[in-house]
């Protein structure tokens, strides 16, 4: 089981924050470290000091850590051009020696594109599909040769397809609850599916979803890794819980039923109920970037006893 730290900057945190959150998922064990991809803060707070941007944040982490893979849960298909997004990406993976991952997802927070004057289009789904389309195309074409794309909505002529990523193949994580075309989209481009804040029996259904549709795209199953994102807020008993989820502004019972809450012993057993039905990656959501003790604990109570 792979554990993998995720953050949500957009509430609010600078670039030297999320610096001190990596270091520390690099030196307490953990596989990864991952970022949201938005530039507006939701619900309450006042997102101060202000957005960040995922790969900028990412490009500057890649030069600061070693180990640690880096990536994003899920780009937004909407803030950036493939063409772009696919030199933004094969450079920051060669500044990382070949540890980056591209989640991609089509977008969906239409106040953030009013605040910032992005286009927010009806059809997301369709352009998200050409978008994994010509960012995976460019990056397959072989030195020395073009690459052409006709869609409707991007027009790519005799692209050169570089830089190349430093890795032969950067990992493409696809993710959602979408019952029909979003598996069909993961067993065409994606190395990993995402589930994002389900339940085990929710999760399970939609992994059978892709797993279904992988098969039928002749590629097996077994072809993607399965993975979980939940809420964390361990605590070593109660009252370390009730403190935790009250930095964050949650409810404990709330947490306990829809995120990964409670003692070490109690996680772990939550986490086990997720990979009997297949998941074999789960990212920690951490919501309170300055506590990091909390990553610690779950390096040292949960981690151990399911690396």
């Amino acid at each position: 089981m792979d554990l993998r730290i995720f953050t949500e900057p957009q509430q609010g945190a600078t670039y030297d924050t999320l610096l001190s959150v990596a270091k520390a998922t690099e030196e307490l064990g953990f596989d990864a470290f991952f970022r949201s991809d938005h530039y507006l803060k939701m619900g309450a707070g006042d997102g101060l000091p202000g957005p960040t941007d995922a790969w900028i944040t990412l490009a500057g982490l890649a030069r600061e850590t070693k180990r640690i893979r880096l990536g994003t849960l899920m780009t937004a298909a909407t803030f950036r051009l493939p063409g772009a997004l696919a030199i933004q990406v094969a450079q920051v993976d060669q500044m990382s020696a070949g540890r980056v991952e591209l989640g991609l997802g089509a977008g969906w927070f239409e106040e953030e594109h009013k605040a910032y004057g992005i286009p927010f289009p009806k059809e997301k789904f369709a352009r998200l599909e050409e978008q994994l389309a010509i960012v995976t195309g460019l990056w397959a074409t072989e030195p020395g040769k073009t690459f052409t794309f006709h869609g409707r909505y991007y027009d790519l002529t005799d692209s050169p397809a570089l830089p190349k990523p430093a890795q032969s193949k950067v990992p493409v994580l696809i993710g959602g609850h979408g019952a029909t075309r979003t598996p069909r989209l993961a067993a065409r481009f994606g190395d990993e599916f995402n589930v994002p804040f389900a339940s085990v029996e929710d999760s399970e259904r939609q992994f059978g979803r892709v797993r279904a549709a992988a098969e039928e795209a002749g590629r097996g199953a077994d072809a993607l890794t399965y993975s979980n994102v939940l809420v964390a807020c361990v605590g070593r008993d109660d009252q370390e819980v009730a403190r935790r989820a009250a930095a964050i502004g949650r409810e404990v019972g709330e947490l306990k039923a829809n995120g990964l809450a409670g003692t070490p012993a109690e996680v772990v057993d939550k986490i086990g109920r997720y990979q009997e039905i297949g998941s074999g990656r789960i990212y920690f959501q951490i919501l309170d970037l300055d506590d990091l003790d909390h990553l610690e604990l779950i390096s040292s109570q949960v981690r151990s006893q399911l690396s």
